[in-house]
């Protein structure tokens, strides 16, 4: 089963994928954001301003190494710590289940500053937020707008990580046991 996870940055998708890797033999996971994609937008903002299309982004490198893993059969899970959904039809064919942490753009916020800006001067910060509002926040907004609808369930990313995996878990069971069962 292909599980994707996206969340705004920030949301928590990399830290929910870790976990339900822990949690769950026999599972792999391909991080969205270890790849370089050759033919995808330069400037997230400008293609979100420019209508966010998806199709733009040839996930060739993501889509072979999902292959790959599919050979294994002692694979009983993939997760992908990523952040289109069903929105792009080169990988939708191969995602059974689609989550969305909806995390609160403030959490997001905080989160990304503690993690990106830790050994960051106060300028880095100052410099990061004016971008955001200028520009930035916009892509987060088109998530909400796009991502977060075409998700198979739609979790709070403000609750714990433990409850998110919990949640998270719980859904995948009751996804094996009736594979039509999926709640929006």
């Amino acid at each position: 089963m292909i599980i994707s996870i996206a969340a705004i940055s920030g949301g928590g998708k990399t830290t929910i994928t870790n976990e339900l890797q822990k949690r769950l033999d026999n599972s792999k996971a391909l991080y969205f954001d270890d790849y370089e994609f050759e033919e995808s937008p330069a400037d997230i903002c400008k293609w979100v301003e420019d209508g966010a299309d998806y199709n733009e982004w040839n996930l060739e490198p993501l889509v072979t190494d999902i292959q790959l893993v599919l050979d294994d059969n002692t694979m009983e899970y993939i997760f992908l710590d990523y952040p289109f959904a069903y929105l792009n039809s080169g990988l939708a064919e191969f995602i059974d289940f689609a989550i969305y942490i909806d995390t609160p753009l403030d959490i997001a916020m905080a989160r990304r500053i503690i993690r990106d800006f830790s050994g960051g001067s106060s300028e880095d910060i100052q410099r990061d937020l004016s971008y955001y509002l200028l520009r930035g926040r916009l892509a987060y907004l088109e998530m909400e707008k796009s991502v977060k609808p075409n998700s198979d369930i739609i979790l709070d990313g403000s609750l714990s990580t433990e409850i998110i995996v919990e949640q998270i878990i719980k859904e995948l069971r009751e996804k094996e046991k009736n594979p039509n069962s999926i709640k929006v």
